[in-house]
């Protein structure tokens, strides 16, 4: 199953699930990269705005449900919008091994990358989530001594930051989790997960007008690139 999570409500940038992004509403792009693996049937657009629903329908997918007001709020997790999404699926007697969740908020993100990621995934772990390389903060960051004076936060042999072992954050583009797992504990609990390296750019999770921008040109310098 392919879950597109997209809640109406967005203080950063409002409605930003159906603004337009380079001429078409932001959660197209995840709708497109989803149809490019699967049919319409195993695609979940899960939302509790009829603004969202609407503009899901135009493009010739029908949301299966309206998300419950209580998986829908600022304290709702993640976890529970997938879990709802599973239960619904299964009431119905569809069972899925897994689930692939792709954020309306990473219009960077290309049918390469999923289709990469769908290669790493396998039976034997909990989940495969896209990243980006970060530079190792334990080199640069430093607390004060019982005397007022700076030392380092984490005691390291390191001397250069090129030596310092590689670290990563999740960019938020692609979380390809196995329901059996998801059924067992919470995706912060997962202990085999497999990481697939985007780059910075393709990386840019629009979460700020900011990243709006950001977003808007990398993706019209590509466009204009491949001409």
């Amino acid at each position: 199953m392919f879950l597109i999570p997209a809640r109406g409500g967005s203080k950063g940038i409002p409605g930003k699930n159906i603004k337009n992004f380079n001429g078409k509403p932001l959660i197209y792009y995840s709708i497109d990269l989803a149809r490019a693996f699967a049919d319409d049937k195993d695609i979940c657009v899960s939302t509790d705005s009829q603004d969202i629903v609407s503009a899901v329908r135009e493009y010739g997918l029908e949301p299966p449900f309206t998300r419950p007001a209580e998986f829908a709020t600022d304290t709702a997790s993640g976890y529970d919008v997938i879990k709802h999404t599973i239960q619904f699926y299964e009431e119905k007697g569809v069972q899925y091994d897994r689930v692939v969740l792709l954020q309306p908020t990473s219009p960077l993100r290309t049918i390469k990358h999923l289709r990469e990621s769908l290669e790493l995934y396998s039976d034997d772990v909990d989940m495969v989530v896209s990243v980006q390389e970060m530079y190792n903060p334990i080199y640069l960051c430093y607390n004060e001594d019982e005397n007022g004076f700076l030392k380092k936060a984490a005691e390291n042999k390191y001397t250069r930051r090129q030596d310092m072992p590689k670290v990563y954050k999740y960019n938020g583009a692609i979380y390809i989790m196995k329901v059996e797992s998801l059924k067992k504990t919470s995706l912060a609990e997962f202990t085999k997960i497999r990481k697939y390296v985007m780059d910075d750019t393709d990386s840019v999770d629009i979460d700020t007008p900011l990243d709006w921008e950001i977003a808007e040109l990398i993706y019209n310098k590509k466009i204009k690139d491949n001409k």
